[in-house]
């Protein structure tokens, strides 16, 4: 059978989702907690990898076992067996053609920054004291809309087969306190959100202006485009799929 498993982490302490040989990730202390309460080997499949230091809000990942026994208290028992910085949220019984990645419609990503030094927000937002140009951000946010090829946002070196990525939501919204930006699509690229980012801070303190964001994108250069910006202000806040695929089971 296989099931879906949603949850959250705080990714301060951890080099991204993905397991890598020498360094601690959330998807190898998830899978050591599963693989020892469920006493079977558990492999995750997550919807995405997040990045060194990036957060989630919401995210979901799949495993196949042959039964699972749950009485109601599994999901309490993996939260009392995990670190106090992952918490799971539910599970959820799919079918077996339900995959945590490539069934997944649309991903949302949350840019936070703070416009005054907060130590209760210090692991979760990039703090900056500049003076940023929101409405002209909000026009570069929206010449991301339409465009498919976002090579010029993405890291250098990677093993990508294709640069195409469907945005269907990039917006800044600001308080007294705050700044936040919210971006929509189909799939993003490493780097790819923090790279954009970087790029209208840098029209909101007049380092670039609306032509150049459209030059950036023309010419698929990342060196173009502006500085990524530190992860720690980066969370994936929502992943969606097919109502139906989720509620197969009520």
């Amino acid at each position: 059978m296989r099931y879906f498993v949603q949850f959250s982490y705080l990714g301060s302490a951890y080099h991204g989702w993905q397991k890598q040989p020498n360094d601690l990730t959330v998807q190898e202390i998830m899978e050591s907690c599963f693989t020892t309460l469920l006493r079977k080997p558990i492999e995750l499949v997550a919807a995405g990898r997040t990045d060194t230091g990036v957060h989630a809000h919401e995210m979901y990942a799949h495993f196949d076992i042959d039964k699972l026994d749950d009485d109601g208290t599994l999901v309490h028992r993996f939260n009392s067996f995990l670190p106090e910085d992952i918490a799971v949220r539910r599970l959820i019984g799919v079918s077996s053609d339900a995959h945590a990645r490539f069934s997944a419609l649309q991903r949302t990503y949350k840019y936070t920054i703070v416009r005054r030094k907060d130590p209760f927000l210090f692991q979760t937002a990039h703090y900056s004291k500049l003076a940023y140009d929101f409405e002209l951000m909000n026009k570069a946010a929206e010449l991301l809309i339409g465009h498919k090829d976002f090579e010029c946002f993405s890291k250098s070196r990677t093993d990508v087969k294709t640069y195409m990525c469907d945005v269907s939501y990039a917006r800044w919204e600001q308080n007294e306190e705050q700044l936040v930006f919210t971006i929509s699509a189909d799939r993003f690229l490493r780097n790819m959100v923090r790279a954009v980012v970087g790029t209208l801070l840098d029209v909101g303190i007049g380092k670039k202006s609306l032509k150049d964001v459209k030059t950036i994108i023309k010419n698929k250069d990342r060196s173009l485009a502006g500085v990524s910006v530190p992860a720690k202000g980066l969370s994936l806040v929502r992943v969606q799929y097919p109502e139906e695929m989720l509620h197969r089971n009520g």
